[in-house]
């Protein structure tokens, strides 16, 4: 297998990359969302994969030699004795999505589940409304077979573990340069929980949780602008110590003809130069309707306009932002001119006194000149 291919990223990617691609294709082919044939292989090997990628001395073994650590020796183990009983796909996927169950890594106490993020991207109207919305998102859940507790319903009940005697912890002496140190780590047979499970559940597989895809609904603020983060409490992962949050980032739908700048909204209008001499009635495009604005008289490029209150609301603050009209004069090409507009730019250019010379003598005709040579 290639490590690279499993996870669609290229030799150079960064860590962020892979780890990034790796929660795509973890989701996609999780045992309890994709129950097509073969699923379950991809996802055991883009675990592999990710198993490997994701340590940087693993990683680089890998791109020396072609294998994993320790792959094809004998009692070896390519992944560094992960929990000491072999390859778990799911150790790593829950490091990532769920954290740990029951207080893996040294916790104490129950494990809150992870919290989750995702984006949204929101409309100008939208965002003045200060709309509720909708996101879609996969969560681990508690699973309904079993309602968490990890056990087949009717089978034998969890038993006292009998490395840690149900602490869920061990001590361990690590020798120092300042002499021995006992630490307490996370018990390797329970992995913290204190008990181990005699008749795991048949859905789950033991672990208590199993992903749902859910739609979240998300009440925006009035004002919202692109950048900011909504949190939406106990809608993340669920563990043993409740719920983690939901966080999600908003993105702006870029508007056809309206560009925003804070709780201001601008639209450039292009109008001709007899519009801006003498003044004319133009529509603009509002979040309400077309709208008809007076164009004064003598309005030169880059004027502005304001309709007051026609924008969106203060996000930290109070009142209404405006629309700001910005006039930009267009200028017609020679070309877009018929024998009637052209003598008619003549007679105003003759009435005001512009001097208006349409030839212009081509650069080597003046240096044929300069030579004492034709064109």
């Amino acid at each position: 297998m290639d490590y690279y291919e499993l996870l669609s990223v290229s030799r150079t990617a960064s860590a962020d990359e892979i780890k990034s691609s790796y929660r795509k294709l973890a989701l996609k082919f999780h045992p309890d969302r994709n129950k097509e044939a073969g699923a379950a292989e991809q996802f055991a090997k883009i675990n592999e994969a990710y198993a490997v990628l994701s340590d940087p001395e693993k990683r680089a073994h890998y791109d020396r030699f072609g294998s994993a650590p320790g792959a094809g020796m004998p009692g070896g183990d390519p992944f560094g004795g992960m929990g000491g009983a072999g390859f778990d796909p799911m150790d790593i996927f829950e490091q990532l999505f769920g954290g740990a169950v029951g207080g893996r890594g040294g916790r104490r106490g129950p494990a809150r589940g992870d919290d989750l993020e995702t984006e949204a991207r929101v409309t100008l109207l939208q965002a003045r409304a200060g709309e509720e919305i909708e996101v879609e998102v996969d969560r681990l859940t508690s699973c309904e077979h079993c309602h968490g507790s990890r056990t087949e319903p009717g089978g034998k009940p969890p038993k006292t573990c009998a490395t840690c005697g149900g602490a869920g912890a061990v001590r361990a002496q690590a020798r120092t340069i300042f002499g021995v140190v006992e630490t307490q780590q996370p018990c390797p047979t329970c992995r913290g929980e204190g008990q181990t499970i005699q008749d795991p559940c048949t859905v789950c597989k033991g672990r208590g949780r199993t992903l749902k895809a859910e739609t979240v609904k998300v009440k925006l603020p009035r004002g919202i602008d692109e950048g900011y983060r909504i949190r939406v409490a106990g809608m993340g992962h669920e563990g043993p110590g409740g719920p983690g949050d939901l966080y999600v980032h908003i993105e702006m739908e870029p508007h056809p003809e309206l560009r925003r700048e804070q709780e201001h909204l601008i639209h450039t209008a292009q109008i001709g130069f007899a519009q801006a001499v003498l003044g004319s009635q133009i529509t603009v495009p509002t979040l309400d309707g077309p709208q008809v604005v007076e164009v004064k008289a003598g309005t030169q490029h880059g004027d502005l306009h304001r309709l007051r209150g026609q924008g969106l609301p203060r996000l930290q603050g109070s009142g209404m932002g405006d629309l700001i009209v910005e006039y930009e004069i267009v200028v017609p090409k020679p070309a877009q001119l018929s024998p009637e507009a052209r003598e008619a730019l003549h007679a105003y250019a003759r009435a005001v006194g512009d001097e208006v010379n349409e030839h212009r003598e081509g650069l080597l005709g003046k240096v044929g000149k300069l030579f004492g040579r034709g064109d």
